[in-house]
């Protein structure tokens, strides 16, 4: 049985663990591990993380930036609960929010404010804290050459296709397929590239 076989089996070496890497109350890495960060990170060659950039990864869980890609400021990226994995020449653009598990691919540019989300707070029972219920996650998926626009958010097993659009303030609750534009709360796909006609298409 390996090491990390043993922590999953043990519930109070877990806890143990998971709290001298991880504070209770501010849910970040502790201070000592932010010092280690490099060394279980992977970056790729001419990527940028941006001074006021927040990044808060745990080793346990992968975090790969790939190369000439940027986080940019004021954006927060966690991996505590699943792996976030960005491709090559992507930006994260100023005060986003990206919480694993997710699946960024290459050339995807998200704007500003953006909030992309693989977690969700259980609600089970209306008569115990919705913060004691736990969580569950299902990652989100973004293929090559995607542009989000301001303040959308994409919500927990989404999958958005390459070449596709996500409209400002969108609010991203189903997957779009390849080659569409999607827009409104809930986002629906308002246009889509025809390949046999070779033009764009409203739905």
């Amino acid at each position: 049985m390996s090491l990390k076989e043993k922590i999953k089996q043990n519930p109070e070496l877990k806890r143990r663990l998971l709290n001298a890497m991880v504070h209770p109350v501010k849910t970040r890495p502790r201070g000592w591990l932010r010092l280690f960060r490099w060394f279980y990170t992977e970056r790729g060659k001419g990527s940028v993380v941006c001074r006021s950039a927040r990044l808060d990864i745990v080793p346990f869980n992968p975090f790969s930036l790939g190369a000439r890609s940027v986080i940019e400021d004021f954006s927060t990226v966690n991996n505590a609960v699943g792996a976030v994995r960005i491709g090559d020449r992507s930006r994260i653009g100023l005060g986003n929010t990206i919480i694993g598990p997710v699946r960024i691919g290459d050339d995807v540019n998200l704007a500003q404010g953006i909030t992309v989300s693989g977690l969700n707070h259980n609600f089970e029972n209306i008569c115990a804290p919705i913060a004691a219920q736990g969580v569950s996650t299902s990652e989100v998926v973004i293929a090559d050459d995607v542009w989000i626009g301001a303040n959308a958010v994409i919500l927990a097993g989404v999958s958005i296709g390459s070449h596709s659009v996500v409209a400002a303030g969108a609010v991203v609750t189903k997957n779009v397929p390849e080659c569409c534009v999607a827009a409104g709360n809930p986002a629906r796909i308002v246009k889509y590239y025809d390949r046999e006609a070779g033009l764009w298409k409203k739905n």
